[in-house]
């Protein structure tokens, strides 16, 4: 079975936007046998040329279901079936990442109906889905609609199986072309790596040094995507994947420490095809200040920082800086003047689109609004905070956890789970000591703005108490 899919969505990046709408056709090979849609509220605004491009509004979604309310759904539906979509990359990348968001781990079989054209249908002069559509007599009844693109993309997947005579055994070819083992790498050595394992994974050569360091979701998977042959590697990757001879991996149980340990074991080993991380570079550039202003108003500031400065959070540059304050802006409903994002007298702009309550015109409290703007603080800063962060372990009988004191990465552990929550001694003597610096802080202030929780120090002990 192949679940023909598409999304739209608030933009075209998986880590802050959102979906808005999707639609899923189940196709047996031979035609659509079942036929799913719906709108799907984003929980931020959606911008005026999303609107305008796909015809969907702030209005349209506002009564629609989240996301977690059509999760089941989703799941049922895909279980068993290939993931095929136009750039099965975008729509797969942003489903992943919203379960991801629920603390769920969605992988499926995916297929590709551009890379799947381009081998079908040679010599087009493009393989995007309107002029692919347009080439082949196919008619998109509701273009930049889900349902609409994915009818197109059900009939263009007929016309390839009519043509190659595809089927769901043929996906893994398909898709990732021919798997090539390197030449010095024992085939047992693969086959032994389990399914569905997220972690690190190590690449060594015959003189047993480690080469390269890598991290995924699902490891079996990325070392298949690693070996497929697809004509176009680079002279270092080919170098790389020649002198492989053994492989290893260390189970995470969750992304969140496949990244810390990923980074850590780069910085330690220094693997010779591994160009990023290898340093631990210097602090981030610029911080997120916030302070008071004359009317009792928490107010928030980006400026260059200088030593002694303990900033909320901070990043690389003044642009990463402002994403992060307007994420800000769209998840409390602050104001785009008391943020540094709006220098202009008089209401700001997200006021006259009903997004701003009105602290911009004095129409809402300063206690009101400070009460939002303390929670963003609360679940943004970093600098200074002591905390626990608590994830998936590595069998259902384990947790993960990972202690930030005083602003700085202590390391992470393990321990049992349990239906009470762990005090905090419990989870600190589960510790094992790692480095902080600059790459470990943006990986933390990553996933906590993605809606993770935390667990303040304070808080833990007044529970245990």
């Amino acid at each position: 079975m192949f679940a023909v899919i598409d999304i739209e969505t608030t933009g075209g990046r998986p880590e802050y936007d959102r979906i808005t709408e999707i639609a899923i056709l189940l196709h047996d090979g031979e035609q659509v046998v079942k036929r799913y849609s719906t709108l799907i509220n984003p929980e931020m605004r959606i911008p005026l040329e999303i609107t305008r491009l796909t015809g969907i509004s702030d209005d349209m979604v506002k009564s629609a279901p989240k996301f977690y309310e059509v999760a089941k759904d989703i799941v049922e539906l895909t279980n068993d079936a290939v993931f095929v979509a136009h750039n099965v990359r975008f729509d797969y990348g942003f489903i992943k990442n919203a379960f991801r968001d629920l603390g769920y781990v969605y992988s499926r079989k995916t297929l590709c109906t551009v890379r799947m054209s381009r081998k079908t249908f040679k010599g087009l002069s493009s393989y995007s889905l309107g002029n692919l559509c347009e080439s082949l007599d196919i008619r998109i009844k509701d273009r930049h609609r889900a349902l609409g693109d994915a009818e197109a993309t059900a009939i263009l997947l007929s016309r390839i199986i009519e043509r190659q005579g595809i089927d769901e055994s043929d996906w893994l070819a398909v898709e990732m072309g021919k798997t090539v083992i390197p030449p010095l790498l024992p085939e047992p050595v693969l086959h032994s790596i389990p399914d569905n394992i997220t972690g690190v994974y190590y690449f060594y050569n015959q003189h047993g040094y480690v080469i390269y360091v890598g991290k995924a979701l699902d490891v079996k998977k990325r070392l298949m995507q690693h070996f497929a042959f697809t004509g176009k590697d680079s002279p270092k990757a080919i170098r790389m994947k020649a002198e492989i001879a053994d492989i290893k991996f260390q189970e995470t149980g969750n992304e969140l420490l496949a990244l810390l340990l990923e980074s850590d074991e780069i910085k330690r080993i220094k693997p010779i095809y591994n160009v990023m991380q290898k340093k631990a570079r210097p602090v981030p550039f610029f911080g997120i200040f916030s302070q008071y202003d004359a009317h009792g108003f928490v107010t928030f500031s980006i400026r260059k920082l200088k030593e002694g400065d303990e900033p909320m959070s901070t990043a690389d540059n003044v642009h990463s800086a402002r994403e992060l304050l307007q994420l800000m802006v769209e998840r409390y409903q602050l104001c785009l003047s008391k943020c540094d994002l709006h220098n202009m007298p008089g209401p700001c702009f997200n006021f006259h689109l009903h997004k701003c309550l009105g602290a911009c015109t004095s129409s809402e409290s300063a206690d009101d609004y400070n009460q939002r703007a303390m929670e963003a603080i609360r679940r943004h800063s970093f600098q200074q905070e002591s905390f626990f962060i608590l994830g998936k372990g590595r069998h259902e009988n384990e947790q993960s956890v990972v202690c930030v004191e005083r602003g700085q990465y202590k390391g992470f552990g393990y321990i049992d789970k349990t239906d009470t929550m762990p005090d905090h001694e419990q989870m600190r003597k589960a510790i094992t000591p790692y480095p902080h610096n600059r790459d470990i802080q943006q990986i933390l202030q990553t996933y906590l703005r993605g809606k993770h929780s935390k667990i303040d120090f304070k808080a833990n002990q007044e529970k245990t108490a």
